[in-house]
C-alpha cells in the first residue's frame, strides 16, 4: 500500500508547514503498541500517515472502551502542546503503519510562535472531544450492528484500505461489548455480503452497503472534522 500523507499537516499554511517540517521524523508504529498510557506525561506527538490509533479509557475492572480514533486525518498527543501534558486516556495503535513523530517541546515552541498553527491544534482537539461525545451518544442509542459498521468505516477511512487486520476480541474491547456479541454482528454483516471475515482479517466488500447500514454518528464525526479542520481528501 502506498505511503499516505497526513491531512492535518497538509492543511497547514506554507509558513507553518516550513516550520514544523524539519521537526518531524518518520516512524513505524506496531499493532497494539501503547504510545502513552493514562496518567503519563506526553513526550512525543504523532501524526499518523498510515497507522490508526485508538484513544481508550480503562476501567478498574480491566475493561477498556474507545473514546476516539485518530489516523491520517489528525494528530495524537497534541494536547501536550497546549499544556495538557498529562494524558487522560491511553493511545493504543490499532492498525500498524507509518507515522511522523515530533518531540513535545519542539511542537509547543512552534505553536507558540504561530497563531495559525496553534489554532489548528486547538480545533483538532475540539474534533476529538466532539468524537468522544458522539461515541458516548452512539453507545447509548444505537444497535451494535450499526456501531460496528461505523467503526469499520472509520477505520477504513483512516488507513486508506478495505483490508483491516482486527481480531473480534479487539473490536469488542473498543466497542465495550462482549466478543460473542461482535461475532454475531459480524456474521450478520458477512451474510449480507458487506464484509468477509477470516481469522483476524476483515475485507470490506460493499462500502456503500456499510454506509447504508451504519448510524448517523459516522457522518456526524466526518462533518465535525470538515467544519473544524477542513474537508477530507
Amino acid at each position: 500500500m502506498p505511503e499516505l500523507s497526513n491531512m492535518l499537516l497538509d492543511s497547514l499554511s506554507a509558513s507553518d508547514a516550513a516550520s514544523i517540517g524539519p521537526l518531524l521524523k518518520p516512524v513505524h508504529l506496531k499493532s497494539k503498541q501503547v504510545l502513552f498510557a493514562a496518567g503519563d506525561t506526553i513526550k512525543t506527538v504523532y501524526f499518523p500517515t498510515g497507522a490508526v490509533v485508538s484513544l481508550v479509557i480503562g476501567m478498574v475492572s480491566g475493561s477498556t472502551v474507545e473514546a476516539a480514533m485518530v489516523g491520517r486525518d489528525g494528530v495524537v498527543g497534541a494536547s501536550s502542546a497546549l499544556d495538557g501534558r498529562i494524558s487522560l486516556s491511553s493511545a493504543v495503535v490499532q492498525l500498524e503503519g507509518s507515522s511522523l513523530m515530533c518531540e513535545v517541546g519542539a511542537l509547543r515552541g512552534t505553536a507558540l510562535q504561530s497563531h495559525t498553527f496553534l489554532s489548528t491544534l486547538i480545533r483538532h482537539e475540539q474534533t476529538l472531544f466532539a468524537q468522544a461525545q458522539q461515541s458516548t451518544a452512539c453507545m447509548a442509542n444505537h444497535e451494535l450492528g450499526e456501531r460496528l459498521c461505523r467503526w469499520l468505516l472509520r477505520a477504513r477511512d483512516l488507513c486508506g484500505s478495505d483490508t483491516l487486520n482486527f481480531t473480534q476480541e479487539f473490536i469488542a474491547e473498543m466497542l465495550g461489548v462482549r466478543r460473542t456479541s461482535v461475532t454475531l454482528a459480524a456474521k450478520t454483516l458477512q451474510a449480507a455480503g458487506l464484509i468477509k471475515y477470516n481469522r483476524g482479517h476483515i475485507q470490506i466488500l460493499d462500502v456503500k452497503g456499510l454506509q447504508e447500514s451504519t448510524c448517523e454518528c459516522y457522518k456526524a464525526v466526518k462533518d465535525h472534522y470538515a467544519l473544524l479542520i477542513g474537508p477530507r481528501q
